[in-house]
């Protein structure tokens, strides 16, 4: 009789402690699952957005992941396999866990589907939020323009570019939309046999779209033309120093001069010669 009453008092202590470890380990496990989602939810600072998108911190304020965008861009007449009749894959993908981009985000990775620059633009006209922004990308004639895209800059790696070494090479050239615009190609004498040329391709950054046609047609084992964002790919020279070519750059000079206060000194009334040749004497 004790046992029948003490065996259900063991079996109760038991499962009291098993579900206290099992509580346990389940925190522990959300804790970590929550940790790799915050970590994800940040993104790379590598990532291609979608035509006309904000910066990236206004751009993530205002996405609302909604998707109409993958949508838009899965969806396009030109987008229609002629073998099968269907829709391929987008150019456009949502990320996932997986994806080293900010979760639910549009984004697009070159190498393996560029885009393709439609020149109706289906992706930023469905934005709802204005993620995508649509003046960003409407000329002085009120028409979307697809050369008005800013998605990234094309980069040469010239030690592994084929053309760079004395090799025929124009994949890039002509695989871009804005052939002999976006892309030229340099002739340069092979120094080494005397009697070659190279044709290098050159990025000229004023023109290039980002959009990684170039990058997906690249011949090498890993693309030697590659797209990144500009604040990535490119430098930035400073404020101070101002391109005397450039109208914009000769206004901004004049506005920052208006700007600035200078402490006035004993040398600084000095002219450089003055200063210079101070204590030297001629004769």
């Amino acid at each position: 009789m004790n046992d029948t009453i003490k065996k259900p008092q063991i079996s109760e202590r038991r499962k009291f402690f098993t579900n206290i470890a099992h509580n346990a380990g389940l925190g522990v496990m959300g804790g970590l699952l929550w940790a790799g989602y915050a970590d994800k939810a940040k993104g790379s600072t590598l990532t291609l957005r979608p035509p006309g998108a904000l910066k990236e911190e206004d751009f993530l304020s205002a996405c609302i992941k909604c998707g109409l965008c993958a949508e838009a861009c899965v969806n396009r007449p030109s987008n229609i396999s002629k073998l099968t009749g269907k829709p391929r894959p987008g150019t456009l993908k949502m990320a996932k866990a997986k994806d080293d981009v900010t979760i639910g985000t549009p984004f697009f990775v070159a190498a393996d589907i560029p885009c393709y620059m439609c020149e109706d633009i289906p992706c930023v006209p469905v934005c709802p939020t204005g993620a995508l922004d649509l003046a960003s990308l409407t000329n002085k004639n009120n028409e979307l323009d697809f050369r008005l895209m800013d998605m990234g800059i094309a980069v040469v790696d010239p030690n592994s570019c084929i053309a760079f070494w004395g090799i025929q090479c124009d994949a890039c050239y002509r695989a871009c939309p804005l052939m002999d615009e976006a892309i030229k190609l340099e002739y340069d004498r092979n120094e080494r046999t005397g009697k070659h040329a190279f044709l290098k391709p050159i990025i000229v950054m004023d023109i290039c779209t980002g959009c990684g046609l170039c990058e997906k047609a690249c011949v090498t084992e890993k693309p030697a033309i590659f797209i990144q964002p500009r604040e990535i790919a490119l430098g930035k020279p400073g404020d101070h120093y101002v391109k005397g070519w450039d109208s914009k750059d000769e206004q901004r000079a004049v506005s920052q001069e208006a700007k600035d206060v200078t402490t006035k000194t004993e040398r600084s009334e000095k002219g450089a010669a003055d200063y210079l040749n101070e204590g030297v004497d001629f004769e």
